[in-house]
């Protein structure tokens, strides 16, 4: 298969259609009742080298009587390209729907209803503050119960802080002074405020009380909309960053439009995720220890808005028992309530799968809401909330054969299942075998401080075998650490098995779905306990699954997936014959001044971390001696590097550190630079070119 061949494929697996916001509306008839869901996809397309979104709708009629029984599912309507929006949300009485949206160098706010455009405030020209944050970690857009007020979070405005100086000498004095930002894929975002719009006046104002050691965001009115709350992150002494780190210092506030402002949470906590129960009585949030592993799980904490009182609805699971709830590892849906206010919905990885959950704040029960099928052929292995609105659950559903498809059903009562509708199918789906594998490591790997810990991985092949010969197999290694593979959609899995490889997907010791044991096992053993545990489920794999060939093995996997990858060439030399590796971690030691998460490369190999670590000879000699860099003299196999200039967590520097030494030993290397991507490597241009040379890698080496 040539390179057009390749790249056309891919566009095929990648391009499809992802679901990744939905909304409901509710209207009752004299004999029926209508939902009308609103779901907004994103989709890739390799002609713009940009990803697409667009929105559709469906209307469900359900018995006036029964509102729960869903009659009829009428046709969806066509799809609407949604163009340059940043934020939406829509008003919960009268359905208004605020927009911000970017034009050009201008950031608009536009408020619409049913005749069409009500109102546009252009922000950028009002100069109160810099530009919007519509990230996922600060952003938010929250309408007040009155629906006179909107409330979000923008960069402040240098001209408005109250340390500039006037005068054209302070401004050149001040414009090289170093500004602190989030870190990777945060950069633009140093010093947020939160900011209200009055649509009557059309004013805006910045809220001022917010305490000056802290950055405020996910922000959402209180009842009465004379107050809001919102998460501050402390980022004093200096930022560390917050991509993909739950473990940062942050606490729950209650800001008056007046400026008093209180904290309402514990002290010395990581707390994210804030979220008012329909009647405006109880605010949930998602509660983690601070530093120590980047990721965790969490608990859910319940606070009485009336007494003041904070209570736990569901804790940490250390380690949890097979079939059973594995905690909460994700951020919750902006919309989890039961329309009663008793039950939270939300997903969560559990092992190798992810599913939907209830449970209800009183019995503390947690109920499991997917199909629950023996036949795993019709199994989705990943199960996405995207909203429970009047207690209709919008749920995008996924497996490794089986590309995104929206589903919904209603909430259930006591001792019923759910009776799950298929909105939309799949445009296609791909005759790919998968098998899911639970693995146990021998005692001489078992960890002494968390015995007994289990593991497992996801196996992907074609349904085939191709001229009678062995299915050469591709290890894919899931960064983080504390992450997982679920049993999901995966565009490079399924590109990779339709090119003829089987792909064993690894969720080692420390993965999230494992219980929290599980993810505090791996501190102080990277480099070790996660190498044998992938080597062990490729052993695991080839035993159980003749049909691999054991000869033809690869290895790809970015970050420290990456630094696995290349661990495993380095420890097993004479095993792989090709990987693939994006912006890896090679050299932890060299890595501690340039990554955005110091912290996270004290953890790592066992110390603890405070803001006035300074590094020892002990630390980084613990730092090199755990890194890929020792065992770069043993690897045999060829390597294909892919950078990214602009990323701030691993620096790319670390990949040219193996390329170097590769290449003085005259071993088979090749590096991709990708100049303005970040750590993700997620622009669509650059997920093409590195799918692409991936895959001509593999056919020439293996």
């Amino acid at each position: 298969m040539d390179s057009d061949q390749i790249t056309g494929l891919y566009g095929k697996v990648s391009g499809l259609p992802v679901p990744v916001s939905a909304h409901v509306s509710e209207e009752q008839l004299p004999e029926v009742r209508i939902y009308t869901v609103t779901a907004e996809w994103i989709q890739s397309d390799l002609v713009r080298c940009s990803r697409l979104r667009y929105s559709q709708q469906w209307t469900l009629i359900a018995d006036s009587n029964n509102h729960k029984s869903i009659r009829t599912v009428l046709p969806p309507g066509p799809c609407a390209p949604v163009s340059g929006e940043l934020l939406s949300e829509l008003s919960p009485i009268h359905g208004l729907r605020a927009v911000v949206r970017e034009t050009g160098s201008q950031q608009l706010l536009e408020i619409w209803e049913r005749h069409g455009l009500r109102k546009c405030l252009n922000l950028s020209a009002l100069n109160i503050h810099g530009r919007v944050y519509d990230d996922t970690q600060f952003g938010c857009l929250s309408w007040s119960e009155c629906e006179s007020k909107l409330l979000y979070v923008a960069e402040r405005s240098r001209s408005s802080s109250p340390e500039t100086r006037s005068g054209e000498a302070a401004r050149r004095e001040d414009r090289s002074v170093y500004c602190e930002d989030w870190g990777e894929a945060l950069t633009s975002k140093s010093v947020p405020v939160l900011c209200v719009v009055d649509l009557h006046h059309g004013a805006v104002d910045v809220l001022q009380g917010v305490p000056p050691d802290v950055s405020p965001g996910q922000a959402l009115w209180a009842p009465g909309t004379q107050s809001v709350f919102f998460v501050g992150w402390y980022h004093e002494p200096f930022r560390l960053g917050l991509k993909f780190c739950s473990n940062r210092r942050s606490a729950l506030f209650r800001l008056g439009l007046d400026g008093r402002c209180e904290c309402i949470s514990g002290d010395n906590l990581s707390v994210s995720c804030p979220r008012l129960s329909p009647d405006g009585s109880v605010l949930i949030y998602l509660q983690g220890r601070v530093f120590g592993p980047h990721n965790q799980c969490h608990s859910v904490q319940q606070l009485d808005l009336k007494s003041g009182k904070t209570s736990t609805v569901l804790d940490v699971v250390s380690r949890p028992q097979a079939g059973e709830f594995a905690g909460v590892y994700e951020a919750l849906p902006s919309h989890c309530w039961s329309a009663d206010g008793q039950k939270v919905v939300f997903s969560s990885a559990v092992r190798n799968w992810k599913d939907v959950f209830m449970v209800d704040r009183r019995t503390k029960k947690v109920t499991s809401l997917s199909d629950n099928l023996s036949d795993l052929s019709k199994v989705y292995g990943s199960w996405k909330l995207l909203t429970v609105q009047r207690d209709l659950m919008v749920v995008c559903c996924s497996s490794p054969n089986s590309p995104p498809t929206l589903r919904v059903g209603f909430l259930p009562s006591a001792g019923e299942t759910v009776a799950w509708r298929t909105l939309q199918q799949p445009v296609v789906t791909f005759d790919h075998l998968w098998t899911v594998l639970d693995v146990t490591p021998p005692s001489e790997e078992d960890n002494r401080c968390y015995p007994g810990l289990d593991f497992g991985a996801v196996l992907v092949k074609p349904s085939h075998l191709l001229c009678g010969t062995g299915t050469p197999l591709v290890v894919f290694i899931h960064g983080g650490p504390h992450s997982q593979f679920p049993a999901e959609w995966n565009s490079t899995t399924a590109g990779l098995v339709e090119l003829g490889f089987a792909v064993l997907m690894v969720n080692y010791r420390g993965s999230t779905g494992f219980g929290q044991d599980s993810i505090l096992s791996l501190i102080g053993q990277i480099g070790s306990q996660d190498v044998k545990d992938v080597q062990r489920a490729v052993m695991a794999a080839l035993q159980s699954d003749k049909t691999l060939d054991p000869k033809r093995l690869a290895v790809i996997g970015g970050s420290h997936g990456g630094f696995l990858s290349c661990h495993l060439i380095g420890q097993y030399p004479d095993f792989y014959r090709a990987c693939a590796a994006r912006n890896p971690v090679i050299n932890a030691a060299t890595l501690l001044g340039t990554s955005d998460i110091v912290d996270w490369r004290y953890t790592s190999v066992g110390f603890q971390y405070s803001y006035d670590s300074v590094p020892t000879a002990e630390t980084l000699a613990a730092m090199l001696q755990k890194s890929p860099i020792t065992h770069a003299a043993q690897i045999k196999a060829p390597v294909l590097l892919m950078l990214g200039g602009k990323d701030r967590r691993v620096s790319p520097h670390q990949g040219l550190e193996l390329y170097k030494v590769l290449k003085s030993k005259g071993s088979p290397v090749r590096l991709l630079w990708f100049p303005e991507d970040g750590h993700s490597l997620s622009r669509v241009d650059t997920q093409v070119d590195c799918f692409l040379n991936t895959i001509l890698w593999l056919n020439q080496h293996l």
